[in-house]
């Protein structure tokens, strides 16, 4: 059952990893587990798309499988369970004047699997509203997505109005993006 999972979403069969994957969890699959089997097929997407035998569009669509996958009633059951114990916090959101929400769509999944509880700012979210949802939510961690070009520059002015504010130094603040380098972090 693992493999074909992982080949389903290798093929990008959304049809066939929604029903594997509610078959999978029926017969007491545990949710965490089917999402690194989800994630070791993105994994080979990524790959395919390396060795330039998948395009852009490839990864978008490997990225809404994974939220479908998400939608399942026992994977809802599981993450979104109010009566969890959370290790943390996280706010993340998508940077001003990008729209993209793939990336991080994923990354709120993966943290709510892990227990933490998300507050997602949306898109096209300014810096203000970064400032503003970390002094009312006082997250453990900050998650800034942005996948356009120009979005490296907006994400530092997002840190230093964190800084500016006294927000920053307490609390880690992660960048995603296709565009981030090392150098672009510093």
């Amino acid at each position: 059952m693992e493999e074909l999972i992982i080949k389903a979403v290798e093929e990008l069969d959304e049809d066939k990893v929604i029903n594997l994957a509610g078959i999978a969890l029926n017969d007491g699959m545990e949710p965490f587990y089917l999402l690194n089997l989800i994630k070791e097929g993105m994994n080979r997407v990524g790959k395919l798309y390396e060795d330039k035998q998948y395009f852009i569009a490839d990864l978008i669509m490997a990225g809404l499988i994974f939220k479908e996958v998400l939608k399942l009633d026992k994977m809802v059951a599981q993450f979104h369970n109010d009566s969890a114990k959370k290790v943390g916090r996280l706010l993340i959101g998508t940077v001003k004047g990008d729209l993209h929400d793939i990336g991080k769509d994923i990354f709120r999944g993966m943290m709510e699997a892990n227990r933490f509880d998300v507050i997602d700012l949306g898109v096209d979210v300014p810096k203000e509203s970064f400032v503003q949802g970390v002094e009312k939510y006082e997250p453990d961690i900050v998650g800034l997505s942005g996948v356009l070009n120009f979005t490296i520059e907006t994400m530092k002015n997002t840190v230093d109005a964190l800084r500016e504010a006294g927000l920053k130094d307490n609390r880690l603040v992660i960048l995603g993006g296709n565009h981030l380098t090392k150098e672009a972090c510093e």
